[in-house]
């Protein structure tokens, strides 16, 4: 039986960057599922806080060089990996200049919330897709976590449906609670389309807010998890309108954590 490919996204990773939660189940789940028997990759943003000589990070030329379409503009994708110490797992970083240089993550030293975190975000999601196509990696299950990265089951759904890579692939779409109050511009649907995409399917990204990338990452995702902290009453309230909507698959994390996932994705993967 061949094993299966489980791809981790997520906007940081602990030892290179943790900054919530997510850091640290990125980093202990993957490690216990390859554990079990699963192949497994990781994709995590670059971002400037992350120092690239003592976490010895080198770029993979031949991975970088591929174009990333934002709206009009298109720019360069570069690719860097490292290995997590004391694991046998590497991790690959989504980088570019002007995206993710920058010495801070999602707000700035005034704590002003980077106008162009909607861009960031797109550009990550569609460069996390072309690079694990261009390692000619064929994942099972594709597991994203939080809010930048929920743009992929999309994509997975449209762009790249027939895509001999991921044709199989099954999204699961983990919700933490990482909110933030900033609204984007209107020109955000046009910065997120892809091939394949029409309007109709971002009605859910109009409201251009944290809630609109919550709400187009679980309603195309094959699976949603509510990673949330259970007193944070704007995601219950928000988990319990798309339940009713769309009766959506929310897996409720147990005591026994890394069964109730090895369980999951092989059910999830059929």
């Amino acid at each position: 039986m061949a094993k299966l490919r489980i791809l981790y996204v997520a906007s940081e990773i602990n030892p290179f960057l943790q900054y919530s939660e997510v850091g640290n189940f990125v980093r202990k789940l993957p490690q216990a599922m390859q554990e079990k028997g699963m192949e497994i990759r990781i994709l995590v943003p670059r971002f400037g806080l992350i120092n690239e000589r003592k976490n010895r990070l080198h770029e993979v030329v031949r991975l970088s060089g591929i174009n990333i379409a934002v709206g009009d503009e298109e720019k360069p994708l570069i690719i860097k990996v490292a290995s997590i110490p004391n694991a046998k797992l590497q991790v690959y970083f989504i980088d570019n200049e002007d995206y993710f240089q920058r010495k801070s993550v999602f707000h700035d030293k005034e704590n002003n919330f980077h106008a162009d975190n909607d861009e960031r975000a797109i550009f990550f999601c569609k460069g996390v897709l072309e690079t694990v196509k261009k390692l000619g990696w064929a994942p099972d299950i594709v597991h994203c976590n939080d809010w930048m990265t929920s743009l992929i089951p999309l994509y997975l759904k449209t762009r790249y449906k027939k895509d001999p890579n991921y044709k199989n692939a099954k999204s699961v779409f983990t919700i933490y609670s990482n909110s933030f109050d900033h609204k984007f511009g209107n020109d955000i649907l046009a910065k997120a389309k892809m091939l394949d995409i029409e309007d109709k399917m971002l009605t859910n990204l109009k409201s251009a807010d944290y809630e609109g990338f919550i709400k187009i990452g679980a309603q195309y995702a094959d699976a949603v998890i509510n990673g949330a902290d259970t007193d944070d009453q704007s995601l219950n309230k928000l988990f319990a309108s798309m339940q009713k909507e769309k009766k959506l698959n929310i897996f409720e994390e147990n005591d026994n954590l890394v069964d109730s996932y090895f369980n999951f994705y092989n059910e999830l993967a059929g």
